[in-house]
């Protein structure tokens, strides 16, 4: 069992209809009939959505995100239309809500890989391949890979897990044409970002990405290049063959899988409330991430 330790109820706002809420975002529709995404401060770990919200989250998510779709605006569009908030909405929406288009969502994460980690790295050990590309012998933890690829992923519902699939996979279920145009796109958006954070001191090593259509036209959509979504590594720490230090929520995870928590992740039982130290770290982290790649103080 897994989920939201303690679903929020949505906010009710004139003019706009709930759709659904996510580990991190909620979805509303306005009375155009485009998307209100709005980015809360809730954080996921293990498949939970913990109690503890890290202050200014959904913010650097909202904001970073807009400043990657500039960098990215001449390979692929995507599906903001405005930064507008809504008439009636809370304040607190302000800086975390985009209104966007309404695109058909494809049922894939589009992820890239530059750098062998995580579930590259288990499949990788077992069989010398990520979903089913085979690759070099030789590889740890961390190794940079001859060659960016893409590795897609089914999209799991709220405490499930995303399952690694392969390309032809991909190509039954959405056509190969459109398969061949995500990987395409996947890859040539990974390319630029990974040049754009070595530029400023930061291995991007993984990321994922979703796309919609909007008649035609492939349209980059959701959140893009956060450390929600992508691994970032700090470029003068990188050293293959051990766990490298990222700008994400690896001090959730660390702390929850600490004796200090006292929580088992193999049962049945919701995570405990963060400390405030732990809360702190990932903030700072998170910050120091928008910071580093924008060149933006974000106070």
């Amino acid at each position: 069992m897994s989920g939201f330790v303690e679903k929020p109820e949505p906010i009710q706002v004139p003019g706009l209809v709930h759709l659904h809420t996510g580990k991190v975002r909620d979805l509303y529709q306005n009375e155009a009939g485009d998307l209100v995404m709005v980015a809360s401060d809730r954080i996921s770990a293990y498949d939970w959505v913990l109690q503890s919200e890290i202050p200014d989250k959904g913010r650097v998510l909202t904001q970073l995100s807009l400043w990657w779709f500039d960098q990215l605006a001449d390979l692929v569009p995507n599906h903001v239309l405005s930064t507008e908030l809504p008439a009636g909405a809370p304040a607190d929406w302000a800086g975390r809500t985009l209104v966007c288009k309404s695109l058909k969502m494809l049922p894939v994460e589009c992820v890239a890989r530059g750098y062998l980690t995580g579930s590259g790295l288990a499949e990788y050990d077992e069989s010398r391949t990520v979903c089913g590309l085979a690759l070099p012998e030789g590889l740890v933890d961390g190794s940079e890979l001859p060659a960016p690829i893409f590795t897609p992923a089914t999209k799991a519902e709220v405490g499930e897990h995303d399952e690694n699939v392969s390309y032809e996979e991909v190509a039954r279920r959405v056509g190969a044409d459109t398969a061949a145009r995500l990987r395409q796109a996947t890859l040539a958006v990974y390319s630029r970002a990974r040049d754009i954070a070595r530029d400023r001191g930061i291995v991007l090593a993984d990321t994922k990405f979703e796309f919609g259509f909007e008649g035609d036209r492939l349209i980059l959509a959701d959140e893009v290049l956060t450390p929600d979504s992508s691994r970032f590594w700090p470029a003068d720490r990188w050293q293959p063959g051990r766990a490298q230090p990222s700008y994400d929520k690896q001090f959730v995870r660390d702390w929850l899988t600490s004796a200090e928590s006292g929580w088992d992740r193999r049962s049945e039982q919701p995570p405990p409330a963060l400390p405030q130290q732990v809360v702190d770290q990932t903030r700072a982290k998170y910050i120091e991430a928008y910071e580093r790649l924008t060149g933006t103080d974000w106070s």
